[in-house]
């Protein structure tokens, strides 16, 4: 008998057990080739498994993702610091979260594009509150996790904010976590 890696979903809906094991060997076999760019901290990040019954527990294999994501990140940090040295790679961060900043700090409502109102997009004023948030940490140091980042999840409504605008900040922010450590 083999022993999962993660506790199981039960009846209720997990992560699809194969695809889950097929990217962590993945995963794996990056981290050992010990090359920097055979897989990326963004790509740890952006990965999505299909959802099903008795699959492996999410927030297990969510916490365990965001674990792997550090250690990628912290070796893209270590070969940008050998690579251009500090002042530029110190630059190139500020530049991004410069860039993050400045949309974070648009008026509330008007932060991200909108979806039509016959389509959902993501909550307005939740969005918003995060984003709020996100700038003080950015632009004060105010106390944020990663994981704090990728765990947020916004609700529904017509007329929100367009996704895929919003995930992007997200996973910019994540980066600019990551790359400062």
């Amino acid at each position: 008998m083999t022993s999962s890696p993660f506790p199981e979903s039960g009846r209720a809906k997990g992560y699809e057990k194969r695809a889950v094991d097929v990217f962590l060997a993945r995963a794996r076999d990056a981290f050992e080739s010990d090359e920097v760019g055979t897989m990326r901290s963004s790509e740890v990040r952006s990965v999505a498994f299909p959802l099903v019954r008795g699959g492996y527990a999410v927030t297990a294999v969510d916490a365990a993702l965001g674990r792997i994501e550090d250690t990628f990140a912290a070796r893209e940090r270590e070969h940008a610091l050998s690579r251009l040295g500090a002042r530029a790679w110190v630059a190139e961060t500020r530049d991004t979260a410069q860039v993050v900043l400045d949309r974070l700090r648009r008026p509330r409502g008007a932060r991200f594009e909108r979806v039509g109102m016959l389509r959902y997009g993501y909550r307005v004023d939740e969005v918003d509150v995060v984003a709020d948030r996100v700038a003080r940490y950015l632009a004060a140091g105010d106390p944020v996790t990663p994981e704090q980042v990728r765990a947020v999840a916004f609700r529904l409504q017509r007329g929100g904010y367009r996704e895929t605008q919003v995930d992007a900040v997200l996973d910019s922010v994540v980066e600019v976590m990551l790359a400062v450590g």
